[in-house]
């Protein structure tokens, strides 16, 4: 297709006009409708749209006048017209697909705008990293708009990346037509403690006059999160509890509800608005971290506008915080949001409220989706050279690199344990006894000595060919046979992790990713089940995303044939050396406790 790229309001004045007052023919007119208008609350019946340059020119209960020989007339029949869905925060990579990739696949879910932090590249090549997925944005018939990444590393002194990012890139991106923002301030410490460089990066944001994206992941909320709310972020979506959405609505930041792949954090937090009743206009729904099967599979903010309306939340108010509330947060309210005159004429047709089954997609005053699929031609954008052969591990690994070497004479040994919390982002800090083989070395083969599900986990440097090799433990996978699950996306410094209760598995596989130039790969008794190939910045696939999707599903199936029973265990594993997220961590410099941000050691000393 050809993708219109919208014109500013100003120069497409003329011709709405024209078209509002009967002067020049629409477009495309949509008649017979019900508007669904989220500035009011309200549901009209009996009204038509009219459509010109890509923007809304008219709203009425008869348009028949802006019909002209040449116009598109689309009757809705009766259906309820909605805007265009808003993502208000989401990482593109997280769903192992470039951003044309993602676009083509949420655009049948009704998602036509989307506010993405790339901060997963920003941490492999850094500055050029972004541009690069700037400048596909950029290129789309839907409106993908890009916060500039906050914190690369994410904590210093805790953690390598492959890349740096201070205020000098932020005051370089600000000034690039797409960025709207910072992304999420991950350095939440930093910025309570008073940190230059943090406070620079938002400096410079404000002075630009955009948003300062928030992520205080911390339960702690007295002197430290009224430090951070002081310092500028002015939205969070790591809020879990009611009360983290309640204290940072009450403080004028923008509680972002998440429904991600794992992330399940909207039911907790939307009793707010449906028991408590708060204003809505202050909330806004996003995904956060969706991986291709959910989107080719389940949907994308349909899919959340759904589930906060089956939590009790009215349906025009779950829109409006996938729609209205987000555009305004952004303050791109006269551009998009909303079905009124001058906005981008994004919107969607449906047959029931509630349900939302998105039966056509109109981005830009463009039919781009029908019944679920793409109508439209969305081109793959090509990649550089530079953005691929990202894995360097310095040298081919062996077995022995996994061996995790206990006190010298210990039989058992008390470890700290990374704890997986199912469907949610925090790990807990685990103690385990756990046994040692005759060599002296900690086994981790799926079950500690205190019965308790325990295997190993790796960090393995990949940005700097180091050869190094960080080793833990890890509960809650299940994991029941030899095995090993290696990735190279790991949020958010983003070198590899390999899980495993086999060492000659964990070697096997982290040398395979090598080998492909990242992704994902799962091995059991030195057997291949699963291979995600991932060739862009060992965090996207080249591949179309329903392809993606299908290696995906094999990968999940890989992972429960080892005995793994999470849901969306891969997006578990991918979270497990992002040291800013409590309670306990692996990274390239040790095992992070992240509640006192501090190293520690993996034995406790009796």
């Amino acid at each position: 297709m050809t993708s219109i790229t919208p014109k500013t309001w100003a120069e497409s004045a003329p011709r709405l006009i024209d078209v509002a007052t009967g002067r020049t023919p629409a477009d495309m007119v949509v008649r017979n409708g019900r508007w669904v208008n989220v500035h009011t609350r309200e549901v009209l019946s009996g009204y038509d749209i009219a459509i010109a340059a890509g923007r809304f020119a008219a709203i009425a209960q008869d348009l028949s006048y802006a019909i002209g020989p040449d116009t598109t007339v689309i009757d809705a029949g009766g259906r309820y017209m909605v805007p265009g869905l808003c993502d208000g925060h989401m990482h593109v990579e997280s769903g192992m697909v470039t951003v044309t990739e993602f676009a083509r696949a949420v655009v049948p879910h009704g998602t036509t705008s989307m506010f993405i932090d790339p901060h997963e590249i920003a941490n492999v090549l850094g500055l050029p990293g972004v541009r690069l997925m700037h400048d596909e944005a950029l290129s789309l018939p839907v409106n993908v708009f890009v916060q500039m990444p906050a914190c690369v590393p994410s904590a210093p002194g805790l953690e390598n990346a492959g890349a740096t990012i201070g205020p000098a890139e932020v005051a370089e991106a600000m000034s690039w037509p797409g960025i709207v923002g910072l992304g999420e301030m991950m350095n939440f410490p930093g910025v309570a403690m008073g940190d230059g460089r943090m406070l620079g990066e938002i400096a410079h944001t404000m002075a630009a006059g955009k948003t300062v994206g928030g992520h205080y992941a911390s339960p702690d909320l007295g002197k430290p999160f009224l430090g951070y709310v002081a310092g500028g972020p002015s939205d969070d979506h790591e809020g879990t509890r009611l009360i983290d959405c309640v204290t940072r609505a009450r403080l004028g930041m923008r509680p972002m509800l998440r429904l991600g792949s794992a992330w399940y954090d909207v039911a907790t937090q939307i009793k707010a608005i449906t028991e408590m009743g708060l204003d809505p206009r202050s909330f806004i729904l996003c995904t956060d971290d969706s991986h291709s099967g959910t989107l080719v599979h389940d949907g994308h903010m349909n899919r959340v506008v759904r589930h906060a309306i089956a939590q009790g939340c009215p349906p025009v108010v779950a829109l409006q915080m996938a729609t209205i509330n987000t555009a305004s947060h952004f303050g791109l309210e006269r551009e998009i949001g909303s079905i009124t005159p001058g906005r981008r004429a994004d919107l969607i047709l449906t047959s029931d409220l509630a349900a939302l089954p998105i039966e056509t997609v109109i981005a830009r005053g463009v039919v781009i989706a029908e019944g679920g699929a793409l109508t439209a031609e969305i081109p793959p954008y090509p990649y550089p050279a530079s953005a691929k052969s990202t894995v360097r591990l310095g040298r081919s690994l062996a077995p022995a690199d996994f061996d995790i070497a206990a006190p010298a004479g210990a039989a058992e040994v008390t470890a700290r344990v990374i704890g997986v919390i199912e469907n949610q982002a925090p790990t807990r800090a685990l103690t385990a006894r756990v046994s040692v083989d005759g060599n002296g070395h900690v086994i981790g083969n799926g079950r500690a000595a205190d019965g308790s599900d325990v295997c190993q986990i790796a960090l393995v440097e990949r940005h700097r060919g180091t050869g190094g090799v960080v080793n833990g433990l890890v509960s809650g996978f299940g994991y029941d046979k030899p095995c090993a699950v290696a990735s190279t996306v790991a949020h958010d410094s983003h070198h590899m992790i390999v899980v495993g209760t086999s060492k000659a598995d964990m070697a096997q596989a982290a040398n395979r990713l090598a080998e492909v130039g990242g992704g994902i790969v799962v091995i059991s008794q030195g057997r291949e089940l699963a291979l995600v190939e991932l060739s862009i910045a060992g965090l996207m696939s080249e591949e179309r995303a329903e392809i993606v999707a299908a290696k995906a599903a094999t990968m999940v199936a890989a992972m429960e044939s080892c005995g793994c029973r999470l849901n969306n265990a891969y997006m578990q594993h991918s979270l497990l050396a992002l040291v800013v997220i409590p309670e306990l961590r692996i990274s390239d410099l040790g095992l992070v406790d992240v509640t006192r941000l501090e190293k520690v050691d993996l034995f406790i000393q009796n």
